[in-house]
């Protein structure tokens, strides 16, 4: 196993008992990056930023710097910070907001400087109860302490911060809809183009919307420079990535590695991170993305956890959840599960999702209880297919967002690689295992 002796960067502090403290972030370098950043310009803090190459690590993978760029100069600017952390079996930002809720204000306070964005805003889905009390108890702390307010420790900037709890929906994890939920509205995700969040975004103004555990990369990019970062792994992916692994692994968790030069291999199988597949079992398929993601089979395993790499293998790194499924699980069921919580989770918006995800539900559970037909694979297909044309990766857009042509994913991969298990449920009603 190749596991990269790299220094952590956003979960340095998580061996600490207290780490979601003041006390502790401060004996531990807090704040330091913020304080270096305001005897800075903010050009030369937004160049460290882009000189860092960090990737967006919500989902989409955009370049930070590139994005920050793309803010179009108005008197009134936003930022917002999504923590509405709703795909299935991710809980890195859960954690990141748990533990080191400092690590994220201070990276929002350097995002802020650089940008000269009015007011941020920090959306942290509603659900993450304890992690809310420690965001907000940090906040408070941080005004406390001078590094958010009126003159921030008496550099002239200012930056007013709130915390704003969402409702539980999972299309609030698009940034459109997270605006709308954000400005007191039902979560519909906008459409775009002609007007992306950093031309018109919060309340019509000018936007910046980043991840949680993109901003808590900020103050160690600060510290250490934007090229000891970009140092960190390997082509357009650089630095270390936390990576949510679930399924059937001895050891689940949220383990930090660094990018390109570790495999799905070596986090699922290395004593350090998953330390194998439980009772010594095989990998039938991994998730490597989060349920939106094509699925990989068990001759995956040596790719890169790389954004490119894994892209052009035909899925994605997308939310940073890797589910490892052994040789006892049944895909149908898999795939019925994971179609039946985007048919839940679906705004309704959009023809294709609200409809086709509820035609799709229905036909899989007909399957996974012994009463599907044979013709019902190909007319899972045939659906898919109307849904997002030619069940390609990445796929065509048929709707506002990609919830809708992403449904499709886990049915195409489950009936790809396992189609005799559907084929069985149908002629004998279950499963290879019985």
């Amino acid at each position: 196993m190749a596991v990269t002796d790299v220094p952590r960067i956003v979960t340095a502090r998580l061996g600490h008992d207290d780490s979601h403290t003041l006390e502790r972030y401060l004996a531990t370098g807090g704040y330091e990056g913020l304080r270096k950043a305001l005897t800075m310009t903010p050009e030369a803090v937004a160049a460290e930023v882009d000189a860092a190459s960090l990737l967006g690590r919500g989902g989409a993978g955009f370049p930070a710097g590139r994005k920050w760029s793309m803010l179009r100069k108005d008197p009134v600017t936003y930022l917002v910070v999504n923590g509405d952390e709703s795909e299935p079996a991710t809980f890195k930002d859960h954690l990141l907001v748990e533990r080191d809720p400092h690590q994220l204000i201070e990276g929002v306070l350097i995002t802020a400087y650089a940008l000269g964005v009015t007011q941020a805003f920090i959306y942290v889905r509603g659900e993450f109860a304890l992690g809310l009390e420690r965001v907000t108890q940090a906040l408070n702390e941080a005004y406390d302490h001078g590094a958010v307010g009126t003159d921030i420790f008496g550099s002239g900037f200012s930056i007013d911060v709130v915390v704003h709890p969402g409702a539980g929906a999972y299309i609030c994890g698009e940034e459109t809809a997270l605006l709308e939920s954000l400005e007191g509205k039902r979560g519909f995700p906008r459409i775009k183009p002609p007007y992306f969040p950093a031309a018109v975004g919060l309340y019509g103004q000018p936007t910046v919307v980043n991840n949680v555990e993109t901003m808590s990369n900020i103050p160690w990019i600060l510290l250490h420079g934007g090229q000891a970062f970009a140092g960190l792994g390997e082509g357009r992916s650089a630095g270390t990535r936390l990576f949510a692994l679930s399924g059937h692994v001895r050891r689940p968790g949220a383990y930090e590695v660094e990018m390109v030069k570790t495999t799905f291999r070596d986090l699922v199988y290395a004593p350090v991170y998953g330390g194998g597949v439980r009772g010594d079992g095989k990998v039938k398929a991994i998730i490597p993305g989060g349920v939106s993601a094509p699925w990989f089979g068990p001759d995956q395993l040596d790719l890169p956890l790389g954004q490119d790499e894994v892209g052009n293998a035909g899925s994605m790194l997308g939310s940073g959840a890797i589910t490892v499924m052994d040789s006892s699980t049944c895909m149908v069921r898999a795939a019925w599960r994971i179609t039946k919580f985007f048919a839940r989770e679906s705004c309704g918006q959009c023809t294709p999702c609200r409809e086709g995800s509820g035609w799709l539900e229905r036909v899989l559970r007909r399957i996974e209880q012994g009463e599907g037909r044979e013709e019902d694979i190909d007319l899972l297909l045939d659906v898919s297919d109307n849904i997002a044309p030619g069940l390609q990766w990445p796929p065509q857009q048929t709707t506002i967002c990609v919830l809708g042509p992403s449904i499709p994913s886990s049915i195409h991969s489950a009936i790809d690689m396992f189609r005799d298990e559907f084929l069985l449920h149908v002629k004998e009603g279950r499963c290879p295992g019985g």
